[in-house]
């Protein structure tokens, strides 16, 4: 039984290790990355901000990102702008509840975002209505468009997006996963860049 379960936990390890040794190894995918990070930087060196948003577990991970962004990742420095449209519950109810599920992002785009920003919209499954009508909205407003998906990426492709950062999977947890790597790099470099490194 113990060797059946190590077997299994050894092939889950094996799966993740694949998957980012093949993100590494494809420089299309990992160029992705490091232009979005150049996009954050570009925008935050103007002192705009970072708009980040996503459902579920990738709601989470917004908030992740934007918190790594304000307080800090490794070291204390000055907060840098971001902020998670995941986390006004009254916002994202009053949306859903008087107009539609679909606008919960969009609609604080059009109150917060100024030209300039960048969003960074989070669907593993890549076809998130709401995530897909936030970069409608980001588009008409002229704000820089950061997606992070996973294999899917069709209708993404059709927004005509600046990056789109995508993991080479259709496992959700997997994605997920990748997902928190990405935006730890995404965090560590922008803070390293702007303040010059872990002390």
């Amino acid at each position: 039984m113990l060797l059946e379960k190590v077997n299994w936990f050894e092939e889950k390890i094996s799966l993740r290790r694949e998957l980012f040794s093949n993100f590494l190894e494809d420089q299309k995918q990992c160029g992705s990355l490091f232009k979005a990070i150049e996009i954050m930087e570009n925008i935050l060196k103007k002192s705009q901000k970072i708009l980040v948003f996503g459902n579920g577990g990738s709601a989470t991970q917004s908030s992740h990102l934007a918190a790594e962004l304000v307080n800090k990742f490794y070291f204390e420095r000055k907060a840098l702008p971001a902020l998670a449209l995941t986390a006004d519950v009254a916002n994202i109810t009053s949306i859903a509840n008087d107009s539609d599920f679909r606008f919960i992002f969009s609609r604080q785009l059009e109150a917060l975002g100024q030209k300039g920003d960048a969003v960074v919209g989070i669907t593993t499954s890549g076809a998130s209505a709401n995530v897909l009508e936030a970069f409608k909205t980001a588009k008409e407003m002229n704000l820089d468009t950061i997606a992070l998906c996973g294999q899917n990426k069709a209708a993404l492709e059709k927004l005509d997006l600046d990056v789109i950062v995508a993991v080479n999977s259709q496992d959700t947890p997997l994605i997920q996963e990748m997902h928190l790597f990405i935006l730890h790099t995404m965090a560590e470099v922008l803070e390293k860049n702007f303040f010059g490194g872990k002390e």
